[in-house]
């Protein structure tokens, strides 16, 4: 890749520019993709929404309130007497099914998490070279300007030294006690 000294991709190493040259190709801001999720992915979702809710919370513990008080007063014939074996075995059994579509929209959610992640890296690392970049494309501008002020320093001093030259021999012609004036 033919840089020139003063280009500041020359100063990064291999890895770096074709890290840079990867990064921009894929443009990780940009290509965020949202992956559309199977039947299965939004049926364990809808579930853990469900499962996870106020609504679910406050549903499930009247009925289990209504289960037990029907169960305990026995205005009806007692279905499930006290220890409730029969509810035990209907929240075991709800319980059971609810957990793996509870782990399959976990483990789903960590995948899009582990994506974003990733993405979020490369966005910073390219920003990071990016901005390295430019560090060094104002160092070198700034070392450019700084070599063009000198020049013209130096010529100023140069042309300054030649009208004090100029300006002593003009008074040294027309005063000839020139040096031995006390100018302090």
């Amino acid at each position: 890749m033919g840089f020139t000294p003063n280009d500041p991709l020359s100063r990064l190493t291999r890895n770096d520019l074709e890290r840079l040259f990867e990064l921009r190709s894929k443009q990780p801001a940009r290509s965020a993709t949202a992956i559309r999720p199977t039947r299965g992915e939004r049926v364990a979702d809808l579930v853990t929404e469900t499962v996870g809710s106020w609504r679910f919370i406050l549903i499930q513990s009247c009925l289990l309130a209504v289960w037990i008080i029907l169960n305990v007063v026995a205005w009806i014939t007692h279905w499930d007497p006290y220890p409730f074996i029969l509810l035990n075995l209907a929240l075991s059994f709800q319980a059971a099914y609810a957990t793996p579509f509870i782990l399959m929209s976990q483990n789903r959610q960590s995948t899009i998490d582990r994506d974003k992640a990733q993405q979020d890296l490369d966005c910073d690392v390219k920003a990071e070279i990016e901005i390295e970049l430019l560090h060094e494309k104002l160092d070198s501008l700034r070392e450019q300007e700084i070599a063009e002020l000198r020049k013209a320093v130096d010529r100023q001093y140069e042309i300054i030294q030649r009208l004090e030259s100029l300006l002593a021999q003009e008074i040294s012609a027309n005063h000839p006690n020139y040096d031995q004036l006390d100018l302090k």
